[in-house]
């Protein structure tokens, strides 16, 4: 149950970060050169990312011993997360401007201008492209947090749980996610990312933990107040 649970929000929280920036390429596609082309984009762009989830997700479970799995994985997943949590953290301390999805919103609507002809091949391409590529992290996300564990049902749960709340708050307001506040998300995530991937690739080398999943509790915390300590040692003032 726990194991469970600590995937789904894993595998939530990674995708709907990914989510909110899809959907603000879509948004500023949509409202500027109209909706048909970029929805048809982004459908096409679903279809091909499940497909991946299907193919991969399928030849990881049949061709992979497990102790190879978790240690490949686990260590790709550590590595994600840590990337995650040290953009987070420079972030959290002022180092690094906090990543503005207004601003891009602005400047991707400044870069589409106005729609041009019958068929805008040009919103379809970029809702595609867009939606693709930070979709494909979601795919990662998924495969990896479901792979090891065998906790398929959880992951993919927690992605398409992510991209409809995403997508139905997108709806909601017509307007890109400005108030999602995606530094904490990314600060979550790349805690439990770290988390999870520590522990499976320490399982792939032979190691067994005390308690089991709940280690990844412990985990957690270790990290979470690892992070908070590094904040503090590097805090400069917001950038603007």
């Amino acid at each position: 149950m726990y194991q469970q649970a600590f995937i789904f929000g894993a595998a939530f929280l990674g995708s709907a970060v990914e989510a909110t920036e899809a959907l603000t390429i879509v948004l500023a596609v949509g409202l500027t050169r109209g909706w048909r082309e970029p929805l048809l984009g982004t459908l096409l762009a679903i279809v091909l990312l499940g497909l991946l989830v299907l193919v991969f997700g399928q030849l990881i479970v049949t061709t992979i011993p497990e102790w190879a799995l978790k240690l490949l994985v686990g260590t790709l997943l550590l590595l994600f997360g840590l990337r995650w949590l040290h953009k987070a953290v420079l972030r959290s301390a002022g180092v690094v401007a906090m990543h503005d999805e207004e601003r891009a919103y602005q400047d991707a609507v400044s870069r589409l201008g106005e729609t041009v002809g019958r068929r805008d091949w040009v919103g379809f391409v970029l809702a595609l492209k867009g939606v693709f590529l930070e979709g494909l992290e979601v795919v990662f996300i998924v495969i990896a947090v479901g792979g090891p564990g065998h906790a398929w049902t959880a992951a993919i749960a927690g992605g398409l749980v992510a991209a409809v709340v995403v997508a139905v708050a997108g709806v909601a307001v017509r307007a890109p996610l400005a108030r999602v506040p995606e530094n904490t998300l990314k600060f979550a995530v790349g805690i439990l990312l770290t988390s999870l991937g520590t522990f499976w690739a320490a399982e792939g080398m032979g190691a067994s933990w005390p308690g089991d999943f709940l280690s990844i509790f412990a985990l957690a915390g270790i990290f979470l107040v690892a992070s908070q300590l590094a904040v503090t040692v590097i805090r400069r003032p917001a950038l603007a």
